[in-house]
């Protein structure tokens, strides 16, 4: 099965082996696409490969060994449940209906499970890493996270006494994330629109809780900077308006978060997904409601501008486009768009406007995947 966007020159991109080999952009690379099933029997997480002859072609189904949620359209509510390491070896994915974290070591691009260990709470939804350190967020019950490190191969060891409680029981904690020079994390809180800044201490383990309280309304999922800037995107509530919005903060040495740029709107609804550029010019946003995506320069300062007129590609109605990932050397974008059964595939141009490549299709329309990452 294959698709291309009407209007482009010859692109197609396909899961089947079997495919005719016809695309515009061929040659360079190896660009692997990971997208967690989420499965309530089986969780799997579907590894894509972009050839020489540019084609994106399903490679492997690699079992996590536990079991997701299952559901349909976006059950985890979260960013992150599907994350690689900062140096591209690991993979590590929840599944949240057995409580556990998998990880894989990544050879060639093809993920091979070398480990799954319980979560220490309800319902994971993501995990983040920083330098061989992984925290898992659970969502469920009083909300926790929990700190693993990684050895070599992969495997997770549990870090004594790092558990540490959210603010507040069933929180609809839905993002975390380390800071680059490893001082801090953040947890999303969607049910108290908190902010929640840990310092990180020198075993792994987290300080006492910092909540900030976002100033605009539907705070869901957090990303840094390289140097360091934290970026949130808001899904405010939708009052028959497109109101979703996009903000960037620094973290004070107490903790305390200053806003740099506040409340950008994203001219969309359903703003819960983002992703930055490698190179650290861009940001990218998933207006899931209103089936656009959204782009945002960023300074060295952590300011936001509206790349062109802020939508910088509009998707099909209905395509529900959900979490969002950006290749390793900065040239793709990937969003899985949940109601279309597919993965909208994106090249990124040299100024942050991006065009639309075509879909990898193959997946169930609105059947409960969430996460992915790509190198």
């Amino acid at each position: 099965m294959m698709k291309s966007i009407p209007g482009l020159l010859a692109v197609t991109l396909c899961i089947g082996a079997s495919a005719s080999p016809v695309l515009a952009q061929a040659g360079g690379g190896n660009t692997s696409v990971f997208v967690m099933t989420n499965d309530k029997v089986k969780n799997e997480v579907l590894t894509y490969q972009r050839g020489y002859d540019g084609q994106f072609v399903l490679r492997e189904r690699a079992a996590t060994g536990g079991r997701g949620s299952g559901g349909e359209t976006d059950p985890l509510q979260s960013q992150g449940s599907l994350t690689i390491s900062g140096d591209h070896t690991l993979l590590f994915a929840v599944n949240s209906a057995s409580g556990s974290v998998s990880s894989f070591h990544i050879l060639n691009g093809i993920p091979v499970l070398v480990d799954k260990e319980p979560s220490e709470g309800a319902f994971p939804v993501a995990v983040t890493e920083h330098n061989g350190t992984v925290y898992v967020l659970n969502a469920g019950g009083s909300g926790a996270i929990v700190a693993f490190k990684a050895d070599g191969f992969g495997r997770l060891h549990e870090i004594q006494n790092s558990s540490a409680f959210l603010t507040g029981t069933n929180s609809g904690a839905s993002s975390i994330s380390v800071s680059p020079n490893g001082k801090w994390l953040i947890v999303i809180e969607k049910a108290s629109n908190s902010i929640d800044v840990f310092p990180i201490l020198v075993d792994g383990t987290l300080g006492t809780v910092v909540a900030n309280k976002s100033v605009t309304a539907g705070v869901f999922a957090t990303v840094f900077t390289p140097g360091g800037q934290l970026i949130v995107s808001e899904n405010q509530p939708n009052s028959g308006t497109d109101t979703s919005s996009i903000s960037s903060y620094t973290i004070n040495a107490n903790g305390t978060l200053t806003a740099i740029t506040q409340s950008i709107p994203t001219f969309g609804n359903g703003n819960c997904w983002n992703a930055i550029t490698p190179n650290a010019k861009w940001v990218f946003v998933d207006n899931s409601a209103t089936s656009s995506v959204a782009g945002f320069s960023i300074s060295s300062a952590g300011a936001l501008s509206p790349i062109a007129n802020t939508v910088v590609s509009t998707l099909p109605e209905g395509s529900t486009n959900l979490d969002m990932a950006i290749s390793a050397d900065g040239k793709y974008l990937f969003n899985v768009l949940s109601g279309a059964g597919e993965i909208g595939v994106f090249s990124i141009n040299a100024n942050g406007t991006v065009n639309q490549l075509g879909s990898i299709e193959g997946l169930p329309n609105t059947v409960g995947f969430n996460g992915i990452a790509a190198l």
